[in-house]
């Protein structure tokens, strides 16, 4: 059952009512009473079944979800600062200041997997209403594409190896079963000769251990697969499966499995300098040119090149704005198209040599606008939560993606009515001033 945040008119003798501690100037105060978070209520009120215990709020666990974006805050840390924050409980609609939580952070991860994409989506579109006209009457957006990593070591065959061994014996542990040998001793020998594998002393044991712990997680899956019934057997199929996957795999394979437990990662070589591969999923950011608000964010399941993104990320944009644009505006990793359906792609390119000085500047300009959305995919990195993803499997790149843009436009809204907040209190300063220099003379 869906749960509602009820306010009542009478107020509490014993608890100290948010109205009366919150200030009216400060921006997250305003910004609540922007966002329509009765829209928000009907439009996730479908998700929820009409009988039941009712849940948390559908306003306090979206608010939770754009704190977290736009403050860059962990699940974990989420609550405890929610407590501490009355501007915090103003904006997740409390009525009364609370000493306790209003959920626990496992309830975020329900959430997300209960309202799944359509629902990131639709608060993305939320943020981009706020801004009114500045989002909508845009008709041209700028386009690029970049790598959300996912929270995975930097892997090697050795770590997948011993990984493959380790989960073997949390499965014998599991399943009290005796294995004939488990291999503890020597997996760990070998892990000691991996030490320094790229020493020209050490390549060749180093060959070796690799060989062996690779033999050691085939004797432990086929030992398993012997002790346990049919059964258990069924029930560690798929698990048993991605173990011979990882250890059949070549050097030279497509589609390899990076990490046991993201197995949907792949690596991607964008020509850093400081990293040469990432390891996740590739993502495509879209923002208006003039105002630079987020419009579009995506990710993709397969590292396609980056002409083939641009369709889903217009359909996106055309959700969130009601509209497609006239013009995306590219880099050069988007060649081998010129239009996309009515929508027009501009790459930089040489002119004619007859062509206008006006008709060079202008483009000029327009393609040094381009170069503007690399800062805001380094905001969404590192002040959004977007530089690694701890959300699991697709679905969590997804939304990890769409939150983050969230939080961005909700930032830049923020600063916009901080912004006009200091002008008019310098405006009735200065008339003030003004007043009293007149008095004086």
């Amino acid at each position: 059952m869906q749960g509602k945040i009820i306010h009542n008119p009478q107020s509490d003798l014993f608890k100290i009512s948010l109205k009366d501690i919150v200030s009216e100037k400060i921006d997250l105060v305003q910004l609540t009473h922007r966002i329509a978070w009765a829209d928000v209520e009907v439009h996730f009120g479908p998700l929820y079944s009409s009988n039941g215990r009712p849940s948390v709020p559908t306003r306090t666990m979206v608010a939770l979800l754009l704190l977290k974006s736009v403050f860059s805050v962990a699940d974990e840390e989420l609550i405890p600062s929610w407590i501490q924050n009355p501007y915090w409980q103003y904006f997740c609609g409390e009525q009364y200041f609370k000493d306790t939580g209003p959920c626990d952070p496992s309830d975020l991860v329900h959430f997300r997997k209960r309202i799944g994409k359509e629902g990131s989506e639709y608060i993305l579109k939320l943020t981009v209403q706020m801004h009114g006209k500045d989002a909508f009457e845009e008709s041209q957006v700028i386009c690029d594409t970049t790598v959300q990593e996912k929270d995975i070591t930097f892997p090697t065959d050795a770590k997948l190896y011993y990984a493959i061994i380790e989960q073997c014996w949390k499965i014998e542990k599991d399943n009290k079963i005796k294995l004939h040998q488990s291999f503890r001793f020597l997996s760990k020998a070998m892990r000691l000769k991996l030490r320094f594998a790229h020493h020209p002393k050490k390549k060749k044991q180093a060959r070796h251990a690799l060989k062996k712990l690779k033999s050691f997680a085939y004797k432990l899956i086929k030992q398993l697969k012997t002790a346990m019934n049919e059964e258990q057997n069924h029930f560690y199929a798929e698990k048993f499966s991605l173990f011979t996957r990882v250890l059949n795999q070549q050097k030279q394979d497509s589609n390899k499995i990076y990490s046991l437990h993201e197995p949907d990662v792949y690596c991607m070589a964008k020509g850093k300098e400081n990293k040469t591969y990432e390891f996740g999923c590739k993502a495509s950011i879209a923002m208006t040119k003039s105002t630079g608000i987020i419009v579009g964010a995506t990710t993709f399941e397969k590292n396609t090149n980056d002409l083939y993104t641009i369709e889903q990320t217009l359909q996106q944009i055309n959700y969130t704005t009601n509209k497609f644009p006239e013009e995306l505006i590219c880099d050069r990793g988007y060649r081998g198209k010129t239009k996309v359906g009515e929508c027009k792609i501009s790459i930089p390119k040489p002119l004619a040599k007859t062509a206008s000085r006006y008709a060079k500047q202008k483009v000029r300009l327009k393609f040094r606008r381009r170069a503007s959305i690399e800062p805001v995919i380094g905001h969404l990195k590192y002040q959004h939560r977007m530089a690694r993803n701890f959300l699991k499997g697709k679905l969590g790149d997804f939304m990890n993606c769409v939150l983050a843009a969230a939080g961005f436009n909700l930032k830049k809204m923020l600063r916009k009515l901080a912004s006009s907040l200091n002008c008019l209190i310098n405006m009735v300063l200065c008339y003030f001033f003004v007043q009293f220099k007149k008095a004086a003379f």
